[in-house]
């Protein structure tokens, strides 16, 4: 009977170790911790065990001083320790110093230090001074020093001579010295130069001196040359000279037998010589002795 008892009562004492035992977390069960801890909407709280919904309390929390760090609108200040609240506005108060130095809409000037409010207010002359210097239209002069005035305006003055030397509409020839009108006016010259001599429709030969106004002269005969060699629209049959005018009919001439020989629209018979006719001929007869292609 003892040993009966003994038996029974080791029986009892291993199925309540057995359901004391914590049940191993199922596959779905480890995916909604997961989902708890990163603080995701698909999470399910009340599966959770007491120490699971510690380290998923402690993991928001550390969120929660991440969103503080960044400057979040996630952020709840409430949550905050009091070294963590120190840490944050730390960090709060060092972007907003940051925008400020950058200029930027979103800072808040009242926030900086009389130290660094000054470093600010030297940040945003230097901008000014950059925009005056590189002629931006939001420069404020009345912000510069006497100094950078004068160095601005020597750069204003620098701008518009090369605009000028450009041929720019936007240059004042008002605010040229002599030697810089003369510049201005020698590289006009030889832009008209050059497009004269490209033979460009805006040359202005009137402009030229003497020895340009005969290159181009020569330039420009040698181009109508061609074009009339070519049978081109733009020839210019009155601009030749005898000799050119000559050597475009030698040209035409020959064009006009390979048109006949071809049997092209532009044939002109009655331009041809005798040899010339029976070449045609025999091209012609050439021509129709080849099969004709067989249709599928």
């Amino acid at each position: 009977m003892a040993v009966v008892l003994m038996l029974i009562l080791l029986g009892s004492w291993g199925v309540l170790l057995q359901a004391q035992r914590p049940a191993p977390p199922t596959s779905a069960g480890q995916t909604n911790y997961n989902d708890c801890v990163r603080g995701l909407s698909e999470c399910d709280l009340l599966p959770l065990t007491p120490n699971q919904i510690k380290v998923v309390a402690e993991a928001s929390m550390q969120r929660n001083v991440a969103y503080c760090m960044e400057g979040s609108t996630l952020c709840d200040p409430t949550r905050l320790t009091a070294t963590e609240s120190t840490s944050v506005q730390a960090g709060r108060y060092r972007r907003n110093l940051q925008k400020c130095l950058e200029g930027s809409a979103t800072c808040d000037p009242l926030l900086p230090t009389p130290k660094d409010a000054q470093s600010v207010r030297a940040a945003a002359a230097q901008r000014n001074y950059d925009k005056c210097l590189s002629g931006s239209a939001t420069c404020d002069p009345l912000k510069l020093t006497a100094q950078q005035n004068k160095t601005v305006q020597a750069a204003a003055l620098r701008r518009n001579l090369d605009r000028c030397k450009e041929g720019s509409p936007a240059c004042d020839p008002l605010q040229l010295t002599p030697s810089e009108t003369a510049a201005t006016e020698a590289a006009a010259f030889e832009r008209n130069r050059e497009r004269c001599l490209n033979l460009s429709a805006t040359c202005d030969p009137v402009a030229l001196a003497e020895p340009d106004a005969k290159i181009m002269r020569t330039a420009f005969q040698r181009r109508n040359l061609a074009n009339c060699q070519e049978g081109l629209a733009s020839c210019q049959p009155l601009e030749l000279s005898k000799a050119d005018l000559n050597a475009a009919h030698d040209a035409f001439l020959r064009r006009n037998v390979e048109a006949c020989k071809r049997g092209l629209p532009a044939c002109d018979p009655s331009r041809l010589t005798g040899p010339e006719i029976a070449l045609v001929a025999t091209a012609f007869q050439q021509r129709h002795r080849q099969p004709k292609p067989t249709k599928p």
